[in-house]
């Protein structure tokens, strides 16, 4: 059996219940993919968008749904090690793997040099979805989990004082036509790092230049906010196991006859405006 056949295997035998079952519940759930869709997967090179490839590779050959799929790489301004890295795994997990190269840390770093991640966000986004339109695509897959759906959803509270988290899936602003998608959204991260480490694999984490720190996964920590919210996760799961499980779920139980007000399209509604009706 060849490497590329032991990691498939693995995914629907060993990993089965951890990653195939709740990659396939989100695909149903929250309807992901959809007959005749032409969808862009797109790997960064990391772990998490690598397993995104072959779960989609899998469905599609022994799915019921009819698709297309392209998996890409944006090479942003990767250095030689970390461009080889990528295309190195690629070939080991027999993904055939479409790289195009643009200039966004370089350009990102002249324009914004104090705060540089913000700009390079926006600009490989934009440059992803050129290319998927480029393709003809009507979806772009990214390889978002569960821990980056709590993560997300703390980092919103605590620094953005806002209740809000990532979304399954949502239309984009700026293309008409293309739709964001994240089929690892209930994939733990504990169990994709388990899938790496069984199938003694290893990935590119973060490869931006201005990091020095950043390059094989194992040698390089995560840095910044989004680390904070894992070590305080981390913690909470001491006293309690599933702490994680309960603030997913309480995004599906929101009881609005308790919040102070939200936001719908920009509007704020307070609770007063449905109080003083309801107090008459």
């Amino acid at each position: 059996m060849e490497k590329y056949q032991e990691i498939e295997r693995s995914i629907i035998k060993k990993f089965r219940k951890d990653i195939w079952h709740n990659f396939v519940k989100a695909i149903n759930d929250y309807k992901l993919i959809e007959e005749n869709d032409n969808i862009m997967v797109c790997i960064s090179g990391g772990k998490d968008s690598f397993l995104l490839a072959k779960c989609i590779e899998e469905l599609q050959k022994h799915g019921n749904i009819k698709f297309n799929v392209h998996y890409v790489t944006m090479n942003p301004g990767y250095n030689k090690v970390n461009e080889e890295k990528i295309k190195e795994n690629a070939k080991i997990m027999n993904i055939p793997l479409e790289m195009f190269k643009s200039d966004v840390f370089e350009i990102a770093q002249k324009l914004n040099q104090e705060n540089p991640c913000y700009l390079c966000a926006r600009m490989r986004r934009g440059h992803l979805y050129g290319k998927a339109e480029e393709l003809g695509c009507n979806k772009i897959a990214l390889g978002h989990h569960f821990d980056d759906v709590i993560e997300t959803t703390l980092l919103s509270m605590f620094y953005g004082a806002e209740v809000k988290t990532m979304m399954p899936k949502l239309h984009s602003d700026n293309f008409k036509g293309l739709e964001l998608i994240r089929p690892l959204y209930l994939v733990k991260e504990t169990a994709i790092k388990a899938w790496r480490d069984y199938n003694g694999l290893s990935f590119i984490n973060c490869a931006c230049p201005l990091l020095e720190k950043c390059s094989i996964e194992e040698n390089s920590d995560d840095i910044g906010r989004r680390q904070a919210m894992k070590n305080l996760i981390n913690s909470l799961r001491k006293e309690r196991k599933n702490i994680d499980n309960n603030i997913f779920t309480a995004l599906n139980n929101i009881n609005m006859n308790c919040i102070l007000g939200y936001k719908k399209d920009g509007k704020y509604t307070s609770f007063l405006d449905e109080y003083e009706v309801d107090g008459k």
